[in-house]
């Protein structure tokens, strides 16, 4: 594939990356009869993690998709995915400490303390604050060996994201599983591959 093409797929995905975020805010502005429901806020904080945990694990597949395609052109959209994830939980996160708790700093630590599933949410996005700002190339060649071993941080990140968003959900359960079934066949994958394909019979 050629660098034009790339471009222009990286604009289209560019602009992809950003529908959520159009749509949220013409349901926020009450655009053509479009709403957030009764409680807005909620919604704002549910949609944003949401899509922080969809690009996550989009950003996950790219490997196996490219090693199962033999695409090497498609690691080009990782860098982007795993910076849009970013951006949504970040926005999942400004939405809830703005929003809902108007930045009420000693309500806000006391809620990390004492609720496990923002405890485990937010240690997910401290965790994902050094991926996003090493994301670039400069930053990977200083790193050198360890820029891979530093992203490796990202399944604890995605397990710590499924892990709060079921235990968020009071009582169906059953979107937070699918998540964690397409988490563990992503994981599961990368173990095969790097394990099991080593095992020969006798």
């Amino acid at each position: 594939m050629t660098r034009g093409s790339i471009r222009a797929l990286k604009l289209a995905l560019f602009a992809v990356c950003l529908v959520p975020l159009g749509k949220l805010v013409m349901e926020t502005l009450g655009v053509a009869g479009m709403s957030l429901g009764a409680n807005p806020v909620e919604q704002l904080i549910h949609r944003f993690g949401i899509w922080g945990l969809n690009f996550l694990l989009i950003t996950l597949a790219v490997t196996p998709l490219r090693q199962l395609t033999g695409k090497a052109w498609l690691l080009q959209f990782r860098r982007m995915l795993g910076l849009f994830a970013f951006f949504y939980v970040l926005m999942h996160f400004l939405t809830y400490a703005g929003l809902d708790q108007r930045f009420d700093l000693p309500l806000i630590l006391e809620d990390i303390a004492e609720r496990p599933y923002i405890t485990i949410g937010f240690t997910a996005l401290l965790l994902l604050i050094p991926l996003a700002v090493t994301s670039t190339n400069g930053m990977m060649r200083r790193l050198g060996p360890r820029w891979k071993k530093l992203h490796r941080l990202v399944y604890l990140v995605v397990v710590l994201g499924v892990w709060h968003f079921y235990w968020q959900v009071k009582l169906d359960t059953v979107e937070p599983l699918v998540y964690a079934s397409i988490l563990a066949v992503l994981l599961g994958y990368r173990i095969w591959r790097k394990y099991g394909r080593t095992s020969h019979p006798g």
